[in-house]
C-alpha cells in the first residue's frame, strides 16, 4: 500500500530533477577529405631524448630511416581532430594524434588516421601510448635506451631485426585483448622485460644476439602465449599457471614447473604467470 502511494511522488521527484539538468548528446561528425601532412620533429641535441608517441585509433608504422630529424614521415587523416600535435620541452618531445573533443565524436566506421614515421639513431627513451589500432614497428638498428608500450585492443607486430645500438635498461609492454607479436627480442639489448596482457594471443620471440644476462616477467590472463627461444641459448623458464596447458618442444628439460635449455653465452631467465589458456615453449 505504501509503495503505491510513494510511486507518484518518486516519479514527480525524478521528473523535477531531470528538468534541472541540461544534457546534450555529442554531435556525430562526418569525415572530410583525406589530408596528408608531413611530419618533421627536429632532433633535440640532448644526450638522451624522451620521445612519447600518443596515438588513439588507426594505423601506425614506425621504422628507422630519418637522417636529420628525430622523427620524420607523414600522417593521413580525415577528421580535423586527428591533426598531429608536436610539443617539445628541452629533451622531452611528444607527438600526439590531435586534441580530441568529446563534444564532437567521429563516425568510427569511416575514419582514417594513419601514421608512417621514421626515427633517427640518436639515443631515445621511447614511450608509445595507443588504443585500438594496428601497428607495425621495426626498431632494429636504433639506439633505444628504454621502450614502454601501452595499448588497448590492438594488433601489433614489433620487430628488432638488427641489434639495438644502446643498452636498453627496460622494455615494458602493457596490453589488453590484443594480438601481439614481439620478434627478435634478443636484439633489443634489454636488461629486463616486463610483459602484461589480458585476454589475447601473444608471441615473444627471443631470436637475435643476446648481449648479456636478461630477465623477463610475463603476466597474462586468459590467453595463448608462445615463447620462442632459439636453440643454443642458455635459458630458464619458470611457469606459474592456473588451469593452463603448458607444452614444451624437444630440447627442453622439465623439472616441476621449470623448463631449461642448455646453451652458451648469457642466460635468459623467463618467469611466466598465466591465469588460463595455453603456453607453448619452443625454439
Amino acid at each position: 500500500m505504501k509503495s503505491k502511494i510513494l510511486a507518484p511522488f518518486l516519479t514527480l521527484a525524478l521528473t523535477t530533477l531531470a528538468c534541472g539538468f541540461n544534457f546534450q548528446l555529442p554531435k556525430m561528425q562526418t569525415p572530410g577529405p583525406d589530408v596528408t601532412e608531413a611530419i618533421a620533429v627536429p632532433a633535440t641535441g640532448a644526450e638522451e631524448t624522451r620521445l612519447k608517441l600518443a596515438f588513439g585509433a588507426g594505423e601506425i608504422t614506425l621504422s628507422p630511416g630519418s637522417e636529420k630529424d628525430l622523427v620524420s614521415g607523414t600522417a593521413v587523416y580525415n577528421y580535423p581532430d586527428f591533426k598531429p600535435v608536436i610539443t617539445t620541452d628541452g629533451a622531452n618531445v611528444e607527438l600526439r594524434a590531435g586534441n580530441f573533443n568529446f563534444d564532437n565524436i567521429p563516425s568510427f566506421g569511416n575514419y582514417k588516421n594513419k601514421w608512417d614515421l621514421q626515427l633517427n639513431d640518436d639515443p631515445i627513451a621511447l614511450t608509445i601510448s595507443a588504443g585500438a589500432y594496428d601497428a607495425t614497428y621495426e626498431l632494429g638498428g636504433l639506439a633505444l635506451t628504454s621502450l614502454n608500450v601501452s595499448d588497448g585492443a590492438a594488433t601489433v607486430n614489433l620487430t628488432f631485426s638488427k641489434l639495438n645500438q644502446s643498452e636498453m635498461s627496460a622494455l615494458n609492454y602493457d596490453t589488453g585483448a590484443s594480438s601481439i607479436k614481439l620478434i627478435g627480442l634478443a636484439n633489443a639489448n634489454f636488461s629486463t622485460l616486463n610483459f602484461s596482457g589480458g585476454a589475447g594471443n601473444y608471441t615473444l620471440d627471443f631470436s637475435g644476439e643476446l648481449q648479456r644476462d636478461a630477465s623477463v616477467i610475463i603476466k597474462t590472463g586468459l590467453s595463448d602465449v608462445i615463447l620462442v627461444v632459439p636453440e643454443g641459448v642458455n635459458a630458464v623458464v619458470n611457469v606459474e599457471s592456473g588451469v593452463s596447458d603448458v607444452n614444451a618442444t624437444t630440447g627442453w628439460q622439465k623439472n616441476g614447473n621449470t623448463y631449461t635449455q642448455t646453451g652458451a653465452g648469457p642466460t635468459l631467465t623467463i618467469n611466466v604467470e598465466i591465469g588460463a589458456g595455453n603456453l607453448i615453449i619452443t625454439r
